[in-house]
This record gives C-alpha cells, sequence and structure tokens, in this order.
C-alpha cells in the first residue's frame, strides 16, 4: 500500500510528486509514468520559453502561477545547475492594427505585475537590427530552458528523498474505494491511499477511468517548427513574438534562442489526427472518431473554419509558413527552414464548445486530476505543484 501515488511523468507530475515528497518525507509515494523516460510528451516537444505571463487573464490562475514559476523555474535552475538564459522578449507590432493590440497588453502586463519597456520603431532596430517593426514591448524576465532536463532533476530529487518512479507502467483502470484508490497497470495492480493524476494529452481519459465525467474533451493540436541554419544563430538577441489576434486562441509563430544556441521559428497550431500524433502522417482512427463526434469539438472546428485551413495549408506548404515570419523578420527564405521536432497541445474543449483557458482541476475525496494545463504550464510546474499539494494536504487532513 502506498500513501500516495502519482500518474505522470511530464514536468507537472514530476513537480507535483517532489514537492508532494517535500511535505511528506515518510509518506511511501510511487510515479507511473507510461513511456521509458520523463518528460517525453508535451514537456519535451515544446519551445522551452520561460514565460512571464504577458497574456494572461489578471486574476487567472494562469496569471498567478507564472508570474510566481518564472521566478520558481530560475531558482530551481540556478539550485540543480541546470543552464538557462534570461534573454527577455520582445513583442513586435508591424502594422497600425497591432499597435492598437499591443496598447492593449501593454495594460495587461500591468495589471499581471511585469516589469517591461515601450519601444519605438528606432529603439527595436537598436535592439533588433535584423526585426522589422513599428514598435514594440520588451519583457525583460523572460527566458529559455530545457525542460526535460528540469524534469529530470526534479524525478532525480524525488527520487533521492525515497519516491519511487516506474517508467513503461500504462494506467489501464482505475478504482476508487472509500478508503484506498486501486490502479491496474499492464506491470500490475498498485493501491494507494490517495492518487493525483497529471496526463496531458490523456486526461480526460484518465478521468473517466474514475468514472467522472471531466465535462471537457482533451483536443490535439499539433505545434509545427522549423529551425534556421547555423549561420542565423545570431540573427536575434532576444525571443520575438508577433502580437497576436485577440480573436485566436495561439500567439502566432516566433523566433526562439534555445539553450543550445540555435533559432527555432514556430510554433503553428494543426489539428493533429491522433493523441500523440508529432508527425502529418500519424492517424489514430479512434482518435479521430471520438473528435468528430464530439458537440464541443465540432463547434470550435466550425467556429474556426477559415483559420484552421489556413493554418492546415501553411503546414503543407512552407511558403506560406515563412510568410508569417517574413512580416517581421524579412531576411529570411524559404531555405531557412530546416526540419525540426513538433509538439502536440493538450487543449481542453467543453461541451458548449469553448477552448477551456485556465487551469483546470477535477477532484474527488481521493483524487485530484489535472484536468487542464495549456501553456504556461512548464513555466508555472512548481506553483502548480505546490497548489496539488495544498489541495492533496487538506484531503489528508479535512
Amino acid at each position: 500500500m502506498h500513501d500516495f501515488i502519482i500518474v505522470g511523468g511530464g514536468i507537472l507530475g514530476m513537480s507535483t510528486a517532489m514537492q508532494l515528497k517535500q511535505a511528506y518525507p515518510d509518506r511511501r509515494m510511487l510515479l507511473l509514468e507510461k513511456e521509458a523516460g520523463p518528460a517525453r510528451h508535451q514537456t519535451g516537444h515544446n519551445s522551452g520559453v520561460i514565460h512571464a505571463g504577458v497574456y494572461y487573464t489578471p486574476g487567472s490562475l494562469k496569471a498567478r502561477f507564472c508570474l510566481a514559476g518564472n521566478r520558481a523555474t530560475v531558482e530551481f535552475c540556478q539550485a540543480h545547475d541546470i543552464p538557462y538564459d534570461t534573454c527577455g522578449k520582445l513583442l513586435v507590432a508591424t502594422n497600425e492594427l497591432e499597435m492598437e493590440r499591443m496598447k492593449a497588453l501593454w495594460e495587461r502586463t500591468e495589471a499581471n505585475g511585469l516589469e517591461r519597456e515601450w519601444l519605438s520603431s528606432e529603439a527595436l532596430a537598436e535592439r533588433e537590427p535584423n526585426i522589422t517593426g513599428v514598435g514594440g514591448i520588451f519583457v525583460p524576465s523572460s527566458g529559455i530552458v530545457d525542460y526535460a532536463a528540469v524534469t529530470r532533476a526534479m524525478a532525480a530529487e524525488f527520487e533521492s528523498m525515497g519516491g519511487e518512479i516506474r517508467y513503461g507502467c500504462e494506467v489501464t483502470g482505475l478504482e476508487e474505494r472509500s478508503q484506498e484508490v486501486v490502479v491496474k497497470s499492464r506491470d500490475g495492480e498498485f493501491t494507494g491511499r490517495y492518487l493525483v493524476t497529471c496526463s496531458g494529452l490523456m486526461a480526460d481519459r484518465v478521468i473517466r477511468l474514475l468514472g467522472q465525467d471531466p465535462g471537457f474533451t482533451i483536443c490535439p493540436f499539433r505545434g509545427e517548427y522549423y529551425r534556421l541554419p547555423a549561420k542565423h544563430n545570431a540573427i536575434v538577441n532576444h525571443l520575438i513574438y508577433p502580437i497576436p489576434d485577440p480573436s485566436m486562441p495561439f500567439l502566432g509563430v516566433h523566433l526562439t534562442r534555445m539553450i543550445d544556441g540555435s533559432v527555432t521559428v514556430g510554433p503553428n497550431a494543426v489539428l493533429a489526427f491522433k493523441r500523440e500524433g508529432y508527425r502529418k502522417r500519424d492517424v489514430s482512427l479512434p482518435d479521430l472518431a471520438q473528435m468528430f463526434t464530439n458537440p464541443g469539438i465540432l463547434k470550435v472546428l466550425a467556429r474556426n473554419l477559415r483559420p484552421g485551413l489556413v493554418e492546415m495549408k501553411n503546414s503543407l506548404y512552407k511558403r506560406g509558413y515563412l510568410e508569417l515570419v517574413r512580416k517581421y523578420c524579412p531576411s529570411l527564405t524559404v531555405e531557412d527552414l530546416e526540419p525540426y521536432p513538433a509538439g502536440v497541445r493538450a487543449q481542453a474543449v467543453s461541451r458548449d464548445g469553448k477552448l477551456v483557458d485556465d487551469f483546470l482541476f477535477v477532484n474527488t475525496r481521493r483524487t485530484l486530476n489535472v484536468g487542464n494545463a495549456p501553456s504556461p504550464a512548464a513555466t508555472s510546474a512548481i506553483p502548480i505543484g505546490a497548489h496539488i499539494v495544498e489541495q492533496v494536504k487538506a484531503m489528508v487532513e479535512g
């Protein structure tokens, strides 16, 4: 019998396990991960940005956790000798409409308590000679890191305190009883007094294994990237982001300095035809059937049909993708877009066809389940883990 079982070896699961072990050092804990190692899905397939909290609704969990997570991530990296770079982010407006949208972001950054600087076109050109725009906002606290490395360090911390991790252990069933939770897996059954699940792309399915209606369905969106050739490693000094269209759910194609010195372009956002479909040819008929029979997902796709088709076209047509970044970096050519691995976002969609925007948790008497953890979940992993631990304490001691 374990005191706590954690399902999910991404950064949220590892952060939660580490902090739960710190809170209850003498309790027996087990983390289960279906893959052969940690951070094999969303954590290991993102742009590696330490977000500052520019875009999020003031007072939301996203805004609160991102601000705290930015600082906590840097402190964790310093404590564990993990390379990171607080290089700062530039949001670039390329026309008057984007300038108006940028003014709204300026107000939001103030409400979220961020240090920032308004840049004229001249000041923008001085900071970034290869970037063209009519103005920008500089946010110095944004940075870059390898989140898979952060997750491995969290796993090592958890194990050093006596926590147990089983990789290659896929959960196939869950049963909540009056005094315990039974976890069924391909490696047999495990029993715990309490259960925490951080299941990412499988979050809704794991919650349904408990016999609960999550109230949402995960819709996977693939984010495709390119990498610039090494000759362009110094093309930008900061992270370069476009001004997002507020009617669209994602942030647009940006230039990201990676911690290995390279620069990536992306991501876009195209519907993935498989929950863990990182390649264009990855297709799961059961996943497709679930998506195309779900009323909420059908409403989202219908509402975003035109931009969705444009994203699909740009996914297949490299020059269309290139034009998105040439708006602010006109020197790039189609030959500069080299292959780079894609990621898949787990986006929760409600029954009424809305994208769930904030972090979402579904709890029962003995379980706590992360339902929706979109960006900036990696940045926010430490405060999210702390939040989960506080909820678990309420269960245990309530």
